[in-house]
C-alpha cells in the first residue's frame, strides 16, 4: 500500500489532486466554505471510489489551516465506506450497516482497521460502533470535524459519522494514543450538577468546578481556557485516563469538550515533557513494525495550538514524517477503540 497527501492552501481541489491516479480510497479534509463543493467535484474526479470526508484542517508536512487537503491509498487494500445518521439521537438505528458492511470485508484484528469522521455526541457514537467492532477486535480511530457535516461516497450528511472499514492486504494495521499529560499528586474528584447534553461540570466535591480549578492552579477566570493547555482534567477508567479539556466558563460552572456524567471521577492533568512522549510513541511504532507503508494521524486542535505557540508544529510533523509517509487531521476530538479523548494524538500504522 501507498499513501498519497495532495494538498492546496488556496482551496483548490484540481491542485490537491495533481499527481494521484487509481486510489482505493480517499479522504477528503475541506474548509467550511467549499465542502459541498469539493464531495461533489472529488465524486465527480473519482467516480465510485470509496471515500469519506470532513472539515478540518489537514497536514503532511505542513498544514493546511484554510484550504483543501486530500489522504488517499493506493494498491494493497479492500476498502467498505459507510454513514451512521441521527448520532446526535440515535446512532445505534444505523448499525446494521457497519455489521453488514463488517461482513463483507472479511474483516480481521490484525490487518482491519475502522476510521471515523464524526459530527457531533461522539461518546455515544463510539460505543454504538464498538458494540460491533468490539465482538471481532477490530480497532478504530479518527476524530471530530468541524460544522457538523461530514461525507461519504459524494453526498454530504449532517448529524452523522462517516466510516471507512480498511483492510491491509499485505501486512498488519495497529492503532496508538498519545497522551502528554499525567495525574498531578493528590487531586481526585467526584463530578456532579453536570450538563450531559452541553458538556458542563457544575461541581467537583461538592463546590463550584471553576473556584477549585482556580484555587489550585492560582488563575484568574480569564486564562481558564488557555491553562487547560497545560491543566486539562482526566477522567479516570480503570487504569487509563481521559484527557478533557476546558471549553468555556459558565458562572461557576466549567463546559467542556467531552461528556462528564454524576459520580465519575475526575483528576487534574499536567504537561510533561512532549518531545519524550512523541519519542516514546515513534520507539514503540517501531518496536512493533519493520516496514511501514503510512501513517495516518488526528492530532488535536489544542495540541496543534500548543506546538505552534511553542514554535514547535513543524520540527513535530518532520519528526513524525521519519517514521513513516504521514499524513493526517487536526480535529475536535480523537478516537481511539471506544474512547472520545481530547488534547491527544490517536494514528494507525499500516505495514
Amino acid at each position: 500500500m501507498k499513501q498519497f497527501f495532495g494538498k492546496s492552501q488556496r482551496g483548490d481541489l484540481e491542485e490537491a489532486l495533481q499527481g494521484l491516479s487509481n486510489p482505493a480510497f480517499i479522504m477528503l479534509i475541506s474548509n467550511k466554505d467549499r465542502f459541498e463543493k469539493h464531495v461533489k467535484q472529488l465524486e465527480k474526479r473519482f467516480p465510485g471510489v470509496p471515500s469519506i470526508g470532513c472539515i478540518g484542517m489537514s497536514y503532511d508536512t505542513e498544514v493546511v489551516e484554510d484550504g483543501v487537503g486530500v489522504v488517499a491509498f493506493i494498491g494493497g487494500i479492500d476498502v467498505v465506506t459507510g454513514v451512521l445518521e441521527q448520532v446526535s439521537v440515535m446512532p445505534v438505528k444505523y448499525i446494521q450497516r457497519m455489521e453488514e458492511d463488517l461482513r463483507a470485508i472479511h474483516a480481521s484484528s490484525e490487518n482491519t482497521v475502522c476510521i471515523d469522521f464524526c459530527s457531533s455526541n461522539d461518546a455515544c457514537v463510539l460505543t454504538t460502533m464498538y458494540s460491533v467492532l468490539g465482538r471481532e477486535n477490530i480497532s478504530l480511530m479518527g476524530g471530530t470535524g468541524d460544522a457538523e457535516k461530514v461525507s461519504v461516497n459524494g453526498n454530504v450528511y449532517k448529524d452523522a459519522a462517516a466510516y471507512a472499514l480498511v483492510k491491509n492486504k499485505n501486512g498488519r494495521i495497529k492503532v496508538y494514543k498519545e497522551n502528554m499529560y499525567q495525574p498531578m499528586s493528590n487531586y481526585r474528584f467526584i463530578a456532579s450538577k453536570t450538563d450531559r447534553s452541553n458538556y458542563l461540570v457544575g461541581e467537583l466535591n461538592g463546590r463550584s468546578a471553576k473556584q477549585v480549578y482556580q484555587e489550585i492552579l492560582h488563575v484568574s477566570e480569564a486564562d481558564i481556557t488557555n491553562q487547560t493547555f497545560k491543566n486539562p482534567f482526566g477522567k479516570v477508567i480503570g487504569q487509563d485516563v481521559c484527557i478533557i479539556s476546558i471549553k468555556a466558563v459558565e458562572g461557576g460552572a466549567l463546559t467542556c469538550f467531552r461528556q462528564v456524567n454524576d459520580s465519575d471521577v475526575l483528576t487534574l492533568l499536567e504537561l510533561k515533557n512532549y518531545w519524550e512522549t512523541v519519542n516514546e510513541t515513534i520507539q514503540k511504532i517501531h518496536r512493533d513494525f519493520q516496514n511501514i507503508s503510512a501513517v495516518f494521524s488526528v492530532n488535536c486542535l489544542f495540541r496543534y495550538l500548543l506546538f505552534s505557540q511553542n514554535g514547535d508544529m513543524q520540527k513535530y510533523l518532520n519528526v513524525m514524517e521519519n517514521v513513516g509517509s504521514h499524513a493526517g487531521l487536526v480535529g475536535y476530538g480523537e478516537h481511539y477503540n471506544n474512547q472520545f479523548v481530547n488534547q491527544s494524538m490517536t494514528c494507525v500504522v499500516f505495514e
